[in-house]
């Protein structure tokens, strides 16, 4: 994807230099589609095997994983599901984004890779001193 990704942004540039229409870069992006979708908005009672039941009357589902807390384990509300093909993600995009699932309006959208680091949900917290009472931030 990440490749599909530099390419249509090297075709963008090089229609902005040359004037051509915008035509191949939309046909590129069409051809470089991925096979998994991001899916948000999921009910917490969403198991990995009812998201992939709910996806596969659009193809070939290859994994299905709802995003599991690592504190509580319990759902954080998003999964991703993968596809054998680009045409059935695509089918399920345009079928499935907006609808209901399991009492919740989903959103269904391409799933893109990471760049950059994960966001640090850490900060100057409190924390015991060690004489019997709790620091701040600054230590007081």
């Amino acid at each position: 994807m990440a490749f599909c990704n530099k390419v249509g942004s090297l075709l963008r540039h090089s229609i902005s230099q040359n004037g051509q229409t915008p035509m191949a870069s939309m046909l590129n992006a069409a051809r470089c589609m991925s096979s998994k979708l991001f899916i948000g908005g999921l009910s917490f009672g969403t198991s990995d095997e009812s998201l992939k039941e709910a996806f596969s009357s659009f193809g070939d589902v290859t994994e299905a994983r709802v995003i599991m807390d690592r504190n509580t384990g319990k759902s954080r509300g998003f999964g991703f599901v993968d596809f054998a093909s680009d045409e059935s993600a695509s089918s399920a995009l345009n079928a499935m984004d907006g609808q209901e699932l399991h009492g919740r309006n989903i959103r269904v959208s391409i799933a893109t890779e990471r760049t950059g680091p994960r966001p640090y949900n850490g900060g100057g917290g409190g924390g015991y001193r060690g004489d019997g009472g709790f620091s701040g931030p600054s230590g007081y």
